[in-house]
Parts: C-alpha cells; structure tokens; sequence
C-alpha cells in the first residue's frame, strides 16, 4: 500500500470534496452515526501509516518512532490506522500493542477486529491464537462468532482448510458453542477459495449435529460447480429434497449455476423450465446465470437472446452480467456493441462500474486507440466512476509505448485531482516504460526518485531496470546518486533495497514482481 502524507488538513478537506463533490451529503448523513475526524486526524492518520510503512519489517525499532504521538492517540485514530495499514502485519500489531500500553487507553472491539483481519492477511496465525487467548483470559474484549469468521477466512486464504475446520472445533473453547450459522460462514469461506470437497467431507462428518438449512446445502452446490464437478452438486441437491428441505429459489439458482458451470446448460434449462410449476419465479440472478453460460461459450447471440427475454419480464441484469457481456464483446472485437450495453445499462437504472469501462479501455489500450481511451475516462469522470490502479496503468503503458508523452504528463497530474495516489506498480509502469524508450531515460529516474520521496518501496526488479540502463549509457555515477538517496529514505525497507542499487546483492523477485515484469514487457 502506498502511504502518501498530506501536508495540511485544508488542502486534504479540499481534495476530498474534489475527489467526490457529494461528498459534504455524505458527512451530514453518517453525522448521526459517529462523529467524523478533524481534518488535523487525517494528518495524524497519514503520518502514523507512514511510520508503519517505513518500519515494515520484524527487526525494525518502530517503537522508537511512536512516543511523539502518545499525546495524539484516540479509538477512532487507532482504527483509522489499522484500516490504512492492512497488509503492514508486523507493524500494525505492534503499534496496536503499543497504543494498549498508554495510560488510560483501551482498545474498541472493532480495532481487535481488524487487528486479528491484518494477522489473518499476513499469516500470522500463531500470534492471532496467543492474541484470542489473551482477550479471553484478560476479558479485554467479547469474543464472538464474528471474530472467528476472519479467522475461518484467513485460513481459507492461505489454503489452510484443515486448520480453518479446527478453529471450528475450537470455538467451544472461547465459550461459543456453535451454531448453524457458523457452519455456513465456515464452508461459504472454504467453498470460495475452491477448498470443496474439505468443505464437504467436513460437512459429512459433522452434519448429524446441526440442523442443515437450504443455505447450507446451497453454499455447498455452488461450490462443486466453481470446481466444475456438476454431479456432486446434483447429489447434494437430491439428499436436500430427500431431508426434507425447502426448496427455494435460492437453492434452484445454486443448482442451475452449478449445472451450467459443469458444461450441462441443457439440464439446467431441463431443471429451469420446472420453476414455475414449483411455483417459483425465476429472478434476474436466475437469468444471469445462462447470460455467464453462454459468454463463456462464446455463444454472445444466446446470452442477448437470454437478455431480451429478462426485457419482456421486467428483470434488470445486475453490473456484474452486463459486465459479462461487455467483456465478450470486446474480446471478438464488438466494441461499439459494448458502448451500446453502457448506454443501456444507464437508461435501466444500472450504474457501470470501473470493470464496466475497464473492459472497454483494455480494449482500446491493446489497440493503441489513444484518442477514445482518454475520451473514456472523460466519460467515466462525467459519471463519477473513479478510476483505479488498472485503469490507470492500462492508459499510461499505452500512450508511453506510442509515444504520447505529452498526454502521459497531462494523465499523470489528473490523478491528485480525482484523489487517486500512485503505488508501486504504477510507478513502475513509469519507470519500466520510459527507460526503454530512447532519451526518456532521465524521465524513469525522476519518477523512481518521486517514489522514493513518497516512501514506496519499488520493486527489486525495477531497481536492476534502471540501474542496468543507467550503466548500459553509461552513467554509473546516476546509480549510486539513486543509492545513496535510497539510504537516506526514512523508509527501513528502501534502505535495505539501496544495495540491489548498487549492484552488491543478488536479485530474489517476488511473485508479484515476475507477474508485473510479464505484463510490462512490450
């Protein structure tokens, strides 16, 4: 995460109510809720996730860098932190353990929440487990069953799913006893991450015990079909029917979903013709389900077919299909197609999204379409859809590998204006870009400098881009100038990367890295 510090709380008031002129209805509707923080908060919010960006690291003395802001720390800054700094788990827990220590100060329940969320993200399950027992010995906080849903998720994100059905088994141990509804939280998360047949086999061994309801078995057959194993969701749906459970619409949509993902969309149509005699009504997400079936078959004139017939029956697709949609189109070169669905979608009541011209743009970007690109983002500020990191990114690889530098600077400045702040893989984007474009090479070093200013650690294998082109024109000395800057960075983790700079350590890239190095290649 890129942790950019604002200098003063006018110009970030000012920027706020740029980046969403509705912005000032939306303070007066959460008024009566809690109270928002001072623009000074935001200052401190801002200074203190830098803290914890630049002391990422185990071995760094971030409590060294706190104790100027003891007299500045409240609940709601705390929380504002932690939030800001989900993927800092090292940090963030230290600094959670440091606000607990100050006199008179107590934790909210909602901070523990987040603190054990950013453990889960960075897999540190053995502190989150010393942390649960510390709350129930010290009574600090409620342990509920929501509190062992993030754990349930943050062992399903780390393909843990035997670990995530023993936090099941352990909740007894924390004085809840569990419930139907923890089950479903628990296969529904297991389920998501594609760990099915654990879901299952868990389900089987421990399903005398509860009472099964229609969501249950539902989460269950939605998951076989993301696996595309149809059969084993049709057998469940049949020991359903056999339980005697009621049947609704939501466990008919299940089945169908599964069906069509299993390449059976003629047994869903089979099973889709019998709703209405069940008395059922199919809805939009019933007819979604065949638009998503036909897009993936490149069968586009049966999902519009799908999509006339939802018309006739006054059923609105939801973003997410007309998104579908848009993203066939582009793919086998109907683009205008796609801009029609847009307008459609805004004369239905259905806002486009960022994917909904994400789609479209990736479209014009591969095609070097410069001038409708930018007219796209035109149309997307028009309706206020705020452009993320993708959009961005798409739109700057472009226009630096057709050599528009001119309206890279104009692209680049628009970002603060719509409130957006670079990271990582943007700059990188920059500096990948320009370096291997001839004379530009002074331009990649001014933007790695701004993003060493801004404290963002660049990647390892932006670091030898740069200082292989440096050397390769001959300006060794401008590598260690890079280097020495490097050291200087209040940020501990750019410090340390200052060597590959040099050229003294070997290169160790990281996922992220080889998969934004593949991308950027053109």
């Amino acid at each position: 995460m890129a942790i950019r510090l604002l200098y003063s709380g006018a110009a970030t008031a000012h920027r706020l109510v740029r980046w969403h002129p509705k912005i000032p209805q939306l303070f007066r509707a959460y008024a009566a809720v809690q109270s928002l923080p001072e623009p000074a908060s935001s200052d401190l919010v801002n200074d203190l996730s830098r803290i914890l960006s630049d002391y990422r690291s185990p071995h760094h003395d971030i409590q060294s860098a706190l104790p100027p802001f003891s007299s500045e720390i409240s609940t709601n800054l705390v929380e504002q932190v932690l939030k800001r700094c989900k993927n800092l788990g090292f940090s963030a827990h230290r600094f959670f353990l440091w606000a607990r220590s100050l006199p008179g100060f107590q934790h909210t329940v909602e901070s523990h929440h987040i603190l054990i969320e950013i453990l889960g993200s960075s897999k540190q399950f053995p502190l989150i487990w010393d942390f649960l027992i510390e709350i129930r010995d010290s009574k600090s906080c409620e342990i509920s069953p929501k509190i062992f849903w993030l754990v349930f998720r943050a062992y399903s994100r780390a393909d843990l799913p035997a670990d995530a059905t023993r936090a099941f088994s352990r909740m007894i141990d924390f004085g809840i006893v569990p419930s139907v509804d923890d089950l479903d939280q628990l296969l529904y998360l297991l389920c998501k991450r594609k760990h099915v047949r654990h879901a299952q086999e868990f389900f089987d061994k421990i399903k005398m015990d509860f009472f099964p309801t229609t969501k249950t078995y539902s989460i269950l057959i939605r998951g076989w079909g993301e696996i595309r194993e149809s059969g084993n969701a049709r057998k469940l749906f049949d020991e359903m029917l056999e339980r005697g459970c009621l049947v609704d619409l939501l466990a008919y949509n299940s089945i169908l979903d599964s069906l069509c993902k299993g390449g059976n969309v003629d047994e869903a149509y089979n099973l889709f013709r019998e709703l209405r005699s069940k008395g059922l009504q199919p809805d939009a997400f019933t007819y979604s389900i065949f638009i998503h079936a036909f897009c993936e078959a490149n069968d586009i004139h049966s999902a519009f077919r799908v999509l006339e017939r939802m018309k006739r029956y006054k059923l609105v697709p939801n973003v997410f299909t007309y998104n579908c949609i848009i993203k066939k189109l582009c793919k086998i070169d109907k683009v205008d197609e796609a801009y029609e669905l847009l307008d459609e979608m805004l004369d239905r009541g259905v806002l486009p999204d960022v994917w909904s011209y994400n789609a479209i743009l990736a479209f014009h970007c591969d095609h070097n379409e410069v001038n409708r690109a930018l007219k796209l983002i035109s149309r997307m500020d028009e309706y206020e859809c705020q452009l993320d990191r993708h959009t961005y990114n798409m739109v700057l690889k472009m226009l630096i590998r057709v050599g528009r530098f001119d309206r890279v600077e104009k692209v680049w400045d628009g970002m603060e204006e719509r409130g957006f702040y670079p990271s990582v893989s943007t700059y990188a984007v920059m500096v990948h870009g320009l370096s291997k474009k001839r004379g530009k090479l002074e331009e990649a070093c001014k933007y790695f400098e701004m993003m060493i200013d801004e404290g963002i650690p660049p990647y390892t294998v932006t670091c030898e881009l740069l200082r292989n082109k440096l050397i390769g024109m001959g300006f060794a000395e401008q590598t260690e100038i890079l280097a020495d800057k490097m050291e200087r960075s209040t940020s501990c983790s750019i410090q340390e990367i200052s060597n590959i700079m040099r050229g003294n350590r070997p290169h160790t890239t990281s996922k992220c890295e080889e998969e934004y190095s593949d991308d950027s290649d053109d």
